[in-house]
């Protein structure tokens, strides 16, 4: 059993489901402070995160990971316990393996091995790692870089290990992600008896022109980094469950996931233009989870680039495709931020799983990457 390995399945058999951390972090943090590392244990709300750090100089390179996983689904489902991790025919099973304890084991061992090789390094290390991932993500990473701000602190290389090769470990890195803004939308009707229809108003026929006009409009061209801006509708809602009552109200809840080529402003902009052009009498309610963000080649990409080539020996791809992930906070503040981690082609499945010949490939892959930056 590696060093990986062994460090993975202690984490993976807990059952940190999120908020929870469960001891995941005090485990990371012993492991940390071993080698050098000074631990700050921060919590907020009822999160847990940990900012652990080696040395005072710039540049700061940041490992960033979350300790949360999402719940299991059905256990009866499972091969096997979720949270006990089973090897069969070098694929290890269970809650957290891709998403992303596999990950943090191997940012943890490739500073292990980084230390026991260099004693000197141009700069500093450090481990952002939160417990809140997974959820509301309020009170994990976004509190972590308030703290850090207010601290003068100042990372410019950020690594997040998040599942982002596809079909081989090491195929695509992601260099940004797409902004993603949702709505609540409530269009409001005036409820009656499906008889007196002229003595009510049904909200989704009155909806029905706003929602093809939404689903038809062409919100940009996307660029040479970013797919078209992509709007969802997620969930309707409406009636009473009487089939002989017209709704008063219609709930509608809408995600658009949006590239640079169009700001949140815009968009909301836009659609309300739209349910004001058909006359509609609605409130609604906008959340922006995140802006889009994009790390150009420089330092970072081509140093993660060269080391997948060197110990994967593949050419890896960029890619800003997926959902959002918590480099969505780091990367205003001017860090250069890479997502690098295992295949995620089981995250959030039953039966999530990852090969363990990939634990050893990945944390090689962390130790050259920071040679290349560091040393």
């Amino acid at each position: 059993m590696t060093a990986t390995l062994d460090l993975a399945k202690q984490l993976i058999s807990i059952p940190s489901v999120t908020p929870e951390d469960l001891g995941c972090q005090k485990i990371i943090a012993e492991r940390l402070e071993k080698i050098g590392f000074k631990i700050e244990n921060l919590r907020f709300g009822e999160v847990d995160n940990l900012w652990a750090r080696y040395g005072t100089q710039s540049p700061l390179f940041v490992f960033a990971g979350h300790t949360d996983v999402v719940p299991t689904g059905p256990v009866e489902q499972w091969r096997n316990d979720p949270f006990t991790p089973t090897i069969s025919d070098d694929v290890m099973t269970a809650r957290g393996t891709a998403d992303m304890k596999s990950s943090i084991a191997a940012m943890v061992c490739a500073c292990e091995n980084f230390f026991a090789d260099n004693n000197e390094s141009k700069g500093s290390i450090a481990f952002l790692i939160t417990s809140d991932e997974e959820g509301p993500a309020v009170d994990g990473t976004v509190k972590v870089v308030e703290h850090l701000s207010n601290n003068n602190e100042k990372i410019d290389w950020c690594l997040v290990g998040e599942p982002s090769s596809t079909e081989r470990l090491g195929d695509v890195i992601k260099n940004g992600r797409r902004g993603s803004i949702s709505g609540d939308l409530t269009v409001h009707g005036i409820q009656g008896h499906i008889a007196y229809p002229h003595l009510a108003k049904n909200p989704i026929h009155l909806f029905a022109g706003a929602l093809q006009d939404l689903c038809d409009e062409v919100w940009d061209n996307g660029n040479d980094h970013f797919p078209p801006t992509s709007f969802q509708i997620s969930n309707i809602n409406g009636g009473t469950g009487a089939s002989n009552v017209i709704p008063g109200d219609l709930n509608v809840q809408f995600n658009l996931r949006f590239s640079t080529e169009i700001t949140d402003q815009q968009i909301q902009q836009r659609i309300e233009s739209i349910l004001d052009k058909r006359g509609l009498e609605y409130t609604l309610n906008w959340s922006l989870s995140g802006q889009p963000f994009l790390t150009a080649d420089g330092k970072l990409v081509d140093a993660a680039k060269q080391a997948i080539r060197s110990v994967c020996g593949i050419d890896t791809e960029l890619s800003t495709a997926g959902g959002t992930s918590d480099g969505r906070f780091i990367a205003p503040t001017g860090a250069q931020v890479v997502e690098l981690g295992p295949v995620n082609e089981s995250i959030h499945k039953i039966d999530e799983n990852i090969n363990i010949n990939d634990l050893e490939q990945l944390t090689e892959v962390y130790l050259d990457l920071l040679k290349r930056l560091l040393v």
